[in-house]
């Protein structure tokens, strides 16, 4: 059983959890993410890791599915989680780049930037990043994004209340156009990735993208989480999570996430009206 060391609000929506699990921290690198169970006969939800302090890892978490929500909810500080598996997928090859943008918009985004950020400061490069809200109220407190990391920190709100007004895409246009960019890794809403694709066509960097689709067990094995990928089929969470961004198919990796969205409405609300 995994103990729960630590639960804080990050905004209305998003958590941060952190839970004993010293299996992963000991072998966890940037870019492997873990896999969640809350008891026995439970979901396995795929979550990136935020924070590894001793043998905890921490992760950032949106109230999105019945399983999120009951998480939030039942379990607190002493609770045990059923498993955390991991560390799964592949771990990033990071090097001296020269100047990086990690970009991000939603929680399993925010969450790589944190351990990336850390990384590809001590291999020497210049860590520009951007973290993209909604609204200020949704602005993560400043302990759990990336400032104090990166060499440039930027947060964009859609709406203009905080920060530079737009999404990441925006300014990173207006960044690349002004200065050599030499990297860039994404993660959060996939269809804001599938623009990043675009945006980033005849861009001369390499552009690297976290595909979190739906997952199961993790290795391979499923095939939910199918990606197609320069020509070929791959699988997130074996052969990613992170792909360069202008080699995936983003309309079939659109196409197979919303598979279950009808399901996982029901799920929640059975679970809600109880």
């Amino acid at each position: 059983m995994f103990r729960v060391t630590m639960k804080e609000d990050l905004n209305d929506q998003d958590y941060y959890l952190e839970v004993e699990a010293p299996h992963v921290t000991k072998h966890w690198k940037p870019g492997q993410f873990v896999i969640i169970m809350t008891h026995e006969k439970g979901e396995r939800v795929p979550l990136s890791v935020a924070t590894i302090n001793g043998g905890r890892v921490g992760m950032f978490i949106k109230k999105l599915g019945k399983t999120s929500v009951e998480l939030y909810r039942e379990f607190r500080v002493g609770s045990s989680l059923y498993a955390v598996s991991g560390p799964l997928g592949k771990p990033l090859k990071l090097e001296d780049y020269g100047t990086v943008v990690l970009a991000s918009d939603a929680v399993c985004g925010h969450a790589e930037q944190l351990g990336l950020a850390q990384e590809l400061a001590k291999l020497g490069n210049k860590v520009i990043s951007i973290q993209t809200f909604k609204t200020e109220k949704e602005v993560y407190p400043e302990k759990y994004l990336t400032t104090k990391y990166a060499d440039e920190h930027y947060i964009t709100t859609l709406d203009g209340t905080a920060g530079y007004k737009g999404h990441y895409i925006d300014l990173l246009r207006e960044l690349v156009a002004r200065r050599e960019v030499k990297a860039v890794f994404a993660g959060g809403a996939l269809a804001s990735l599938k623009k990043l694709a675009e945006a980033t066509a005849g861009l001369d960097a390499k552009v690297y993208a976290l595909v979190r689709t739906i997952m199961v067990d993790g290795t391979g094995m499923c095939g939910s989480c199918r990606v197609r990928y320069n020509g070929v089929i791959a699988y997130a969470c074996r052969d990613g999570p992170w792909f360069d961004a202008r080699l995936v198919d983003w309309d079939d990796v659109l196409r197979r996430d919303a598979r279950f969205k009808k399901i996982e409405k029901i799920a929640l609300e059975k679970y809600l009206a109880r």
